[in-house]
């Protein structure tokens, strides 16, 4: 009988556990990384198109998208701020 409360209480710290996994993941820290989207797959607005995945060009200066904070800088030809 221990052996089954064993496996019970394994099961629910595992459940209680996960949720604070994920979420401790999606909270990461992002920046907006301009210059460097490829046509068509920004993020979101730009002065030349109204949504997500509308830039014109490849490394259009006014897209941007969302990379792991730290990481623009580390991006030839990559942006924290938009080019006019």
């Amino acid at each position: 009988m221990k052996t089954s409360h064993l496996i019970i209480a394994s099961a629910v710290a595992a459940a209680i556990g996960l949720p604070g996994t994920v979420l401790g993941q999606a909270k990461a820290e992002t920046e907006k990384c301009y210059g460097v989207s490829k046509a068509g797959q920004n993020d979101c607005q730009t002065a030349s198109s109204s949504c997500a995945g509308t830039s014109k060009k490849d490394a259009q200066a006014d897209a941007w998208i969302a990379v792991p904070k730290g990481t623009c800088a580390k991006i030839v030809g990559a942006s924290l701020t938009p080019s006019k």
